[in-house]
């Protein structure tokens, strides 16, 4: 279980170019932190170190006393700024498949359909849902096999307003119960977090 993440002294480059160097931040169970800055300043790149999928060239990435490998396989999520959605499943087939590939418990898939409304749309290709509607679908995998690490990349952006609602209302439950968020965006975090300025 996940209950704080630490970085320190953090330094990543990309193609070449620093993007940022000596980058800290601590962030404990219940709490949330934005990721802000202009676009290519590296918050992307950010999540990804933090999830294990790109390399860092100086400081420590840390989960409190977790093991960081078991951490980023069991215990956290990464939402990239893309859906990663297969256009040909169903919104049903999706759900399935990363409720199996997470292992999730008995009624965690339910859970994550009536959160996020997805009824209606479970038996629709992924390809004939609107932007908005690809989003709920990959947000929903967050509950569909909860882990307490959230790491979010313009979690918001094609959602409308009632939907931005509605999520910050889901993230703020999470935070409730233990969970931590990092997100990268541009508009502010529909909950209380702290601010992490990139660039």
């Amino acid at each position: 279980m996940i209950v704080q993440l630490s970085l320190r002294g953090l330094a990543l480059s990309r193609g070449g170019r620093r993007l940022f160097d000596g980058l800290s931040l601590e962030l404990r169970a219940g709490e949330a932190c934005a990721l802000t800055g202009p676009n290519g300043v590296g918050k992307t790149s950010l999540l990804r170190a933090v999830a294990g999928l790109a390399a860092i060239e100086a400081g420590e990435i840390a989960f409190g006393e977790a093991d960081p490998h078991q951490a980023r396989s069991e215990g956290l999520h990464f939402q990239g700024w893309q859906d990663g959605l297969k256009p040909a499943r169903t919104a049903r087939e999706e759900l399935g498949f990363w409720s199996r590939w997470h292992r999730a418990g008995e009624g965690a898939l339910p859970h994550a359909v009536e959160a996020l409304a997805l009824g209606p749309l479970l038996d629709l290709e992924i390809r004939k849902l609107s932007a908005g509607q690809r989003r709920r679908v990959a947000l929903a995998r967050l509950f569909a096999a909860p882990r307490p690490l959230w790491l979010l990349d313009e979690p918001l952006s094609p959602l409308d307003a009632a939907w931005r609602a509605r999520f910050g209302e889901l993230m703020a439950s999470h935070l409730a119960s233990g969970g931590l968020v990092l997100a990268a965006v541009h508009d502010p975090l529909p909950v209380a977090a702290k601010a992490l300025e990139l660039g």
